[in-house]
């Protein structure tokens, strides 16, 4: 009964507070209070909620009604899992959002963006809860349909409505090919309860298991933004308003994993090898090609979205080896690699939702999403510096923070391969460990770079000079992220103990009770490797006043920063996130395939020259040779069809009674 109560109270706080947004919307003050204190109210039953079940039993609520649309809700641990997920971000984000919107009093009805904000994640729990085919499709399309209104919130921008329009095509496209999958394993269940979906894999024939496989790993791939399937997050996360970011590549992309586990290891039963290889593979590539995008980034929320590729692509590298592992029959090692995907996974939520508040924090102080156009942000926001400071590390996989340990646990786990009797096998998992070490040392250069030219060094421009701390607000809602990176950094023994109990019903086994002890992780017979992120910590904090106490002891003569030669340092001779990512651009120009343009302005005469500008440009493959040239095939396949608009009703008339002609010939003859 407490379960109910929780849950209901959960659900009816987001409607409450949707509704109290409409019905209050002409006062922006007062809706902003009641919308967004409502989401952080329904966020605090998520989270008691999530923790009961997961500690608890499987909570199922059952209303009546026909086989095929039957209302149910099943959360069972996993489920409890992305809620808490969910609802840990949310959280955060409902305290940022009551000093961000401030930004829209007067221009934007606050009211309309926190009704969608409620929402929408409501719309996201009942993704992860409901228990039928049916019911699911629509929560999802909710979710769908929700989140691309929030897109196009700016819609008097059209880089908005583009961006919009991208997000929705793709978003249909991946839900027709769900829509698929469904079909095909209700055809053998009979119903379209998930119930029944448990094991159909095994009453499947390999042809239609497959392609039930295929059909999900597109459908739901689209929403995770694997490659090549990512091209609407470089425009839908930076075209939505911050605090709506956080929450789409936070938490709404993670619903499209929660599937893809369901999917694959309880629908259809993970005993096919190639099924992990394909996604190894993907995974792999989307890892590697988010974070190299990310890093010839200079709008700092396209960067930000890059890196959602990027981490999207860790995630299933775990997820596809512990398939690879299951089909082999080591449902040991499964589990050390479905954990190791569940921990950065939660882990990205936490600091890739942190950044786009400190993304969002930055373009509300200087209105400006250029890294170019800022500089010398540490003396103006130290606050939020400090917390992007902290995202930053995180997602570098630095120590003793949360995401050193997934990418380490993720890296052990591409280690245990060579248990495999495969060779072949063996050898793509350590090349994808290769990609993945290129991949994380790509990301901390791409943060290197973020944070050093946006923070440091001097202002470039007259919004960076003027720029000033965010409202407590806002800073409350970072501080909370960056306290769960190093919580879930030091704390990993814990972690992985909690994360096995949502494993092992899955894999069928656990091993969370083979790890030593409280200070280390990974310390399982047969598993070569431990590591502790909570003495990392305790050294860092021993060991780090040592610098400051030698430095103030010692004689030093100070003198002002070198300035190239020029009598006074200033901000031209900083170095720009252009300089900065060029060696790489360099480096991999084959696959970024620059494109140089120079403008001279002359004077009178073309030997006086006034000005000189240089641009550089990436060329997005996947949007130039893969999506252009199928949205030029299928204009002018529409464009042929025009012959038969003639406009005339006559002539449409004639086309139903043609149409009419030929389906009762096929009648009269049996032929349907």
């Amino acid at each position: 009964m407490a379960f109910t109560h929780l849950f209901l109270g959960l659900v009816f706080t987001y409607l409450i507070g949707a509704a109290l947004s409409l019905a209050l919307h002409r006062n922006d003050r007062s809706v902003t209070y009641a919308s967004f204190m409502s989401s952080f109210l329904a966020s605090v039953f998520g989270i008691i909620f999530s923790l009961s079940v997961m500690y608890g039993d499987t909570f199922v609520i059952n209303i009546p009604g026909s086989s095929i649309l039957q209302f149910g809700v099943s959360i069972d641990k996993l489920s409890a899992f992305f809620i808490l997920v969910i609802s840990i971000t949310s959280l955060a984000v409902s305290i940022y959002s009551i000093g961000y919107v401030t930004e829209y009093f007067g221009k934007k009805d606050v009211g309309y963006l926190g009704f969608l904000f409620n929402i929408f994640i409501l719309s996201m729990i009942l993704v992860v809860s409901v228990s039928n085919a049916v019911m699911f499709i629509i929560v999802w399309e909710l979710m769908s349909i929700i989140s691309y209104f929030l897109v196009i919130y700016e819609h008097e921008k059209s880089e908005t409505r583009k961006a919009g329009l991208i997000y929705i095509i793709m978003t249909h496209v991946g839900t027709g090919f769900i829509i698929l999958s469904f079909l095909v394993m209700a055809s053998v269940a009979g119903s379209f309860n998930f119930e029944s979906f448990k094991g159909i894999g095994g009453q499947l024939s390999p042809a239609f298991k497959d392609m039930a496989f295929l059909f999900a790993l597109i459908g739901f791939g689209t929403k995770a933004g694997i490659v090549p399937l990512h091209i609407w997050l470089p425009y839908a996360h930076p075209a939505a308003p911050s605090n709506v970011s956080a929450l789409m590549s936070g938490v709404m992309i993670k619903t499209a994993i929660y599937m893809m586990i369901r999917f694959f290891f309880e629908f259809l039963g993970v005993d096919t090898l190639w099924w992990g290889i394909l996604l190894l593979l993907v995974a792999s590539i989307s890892s590697l090609l988010g974070v190299m995008y990310a890093l010839m980034e200079h709008d700092i929320k396209r960067l930000l979205a890059y890196h959602s590729v990027e981490n999207i692509g860790i995630i299933l590298i775990g997820l596809s080896v512990s398939m690879i592992f299951m089909s082999a029959r080591q449902p040991e090692l499964a589990a050390f690699g479905l954990i190791a995907a569940l921990y950065h996974l939660i882990n990205h939520a936490m600091f890739k939702s942190l950044l786009f508040m400190g993304a969002g924090s930055i373009i509300f102080s200087t209105h400006t999403k250029d890294i170019e156009s800022l500089g010398g942000l540490i003396k103006k926001m130290p606050w939020t510096a400090f917390f992007f400071l902290i995202g930053s590390m995180s997602i570098s996989a630095l120590p003793p923070f949360n995401g050193f340990v997934s990418e380490w646990l993720t890296f052990h786990a591409q280690l245990l391969s060579t248990n495999l009797s495969i060779n072949l096998v063996t050898i793509l998992v350590l090349g994808s460990g290769a990609a993945l070490a290129l991949t994380s040392a790509l990301a901390a250069a791409c943060f290197v770079k973020a944070f050093g030219i946006s923070f440091l060094a001097l202002p470039r421009t007259v919004p960076a000079e003027n720029a000033k701390e965010v409202p407590n607000t806002m800073l409350a809602g970072m501080g909370i992220l960056s306290f769960m990176c190093i919580v879930f950094g030091i704390s990993a023994y814990y972690v992985v103990g909690i994360l096995d109990s949502l494993s092992e019903p899955i894999v069928g086994i656990g091993i969370a009770s083979n790890i030593t002890n409280v200070f280390t992780i990974g310390t399982i017979p047969s598993f070569a490797g431990s590591i502790s992120t909570t003495w990392i910590a305790l050294l860092l904090i021993l060991f780090m006043p040592l610098p400051i106490i030698l430095f103030r002891s010692s004689l030093t003569s100070k003198y002002e920063t070198w300035g190239c030669g020029q009598p006074r340092s200033t901000a031209r001779n900083e170095y720009t996130a252009t300089a900065f990512s060029k060696p790489i651009r360099k480096w991999l120009e084959n696959i970024y395939r620059p494109h140089r343009e120079i403008y001279t302005t002359y004077a009178n005469s073309h030997f006086f020259k006034t000005s000189f500008k240089f641009e550089s440009h990436i060329e997005d493959v996947f949007e130039q040779y893969l999506y252009n040239p199928f949205i030029e095939l299928t204009l002018a396949i529409s464009r042929s069809f025009r012959v038969i608009q003639t406009g005339s009703i006559h002539a449409y008339l004639a086309y139903i009674f043609a149409v009419l002609m030929i389906l009762l010939i096929s009648i009269i003859t049996g032929g349907i």
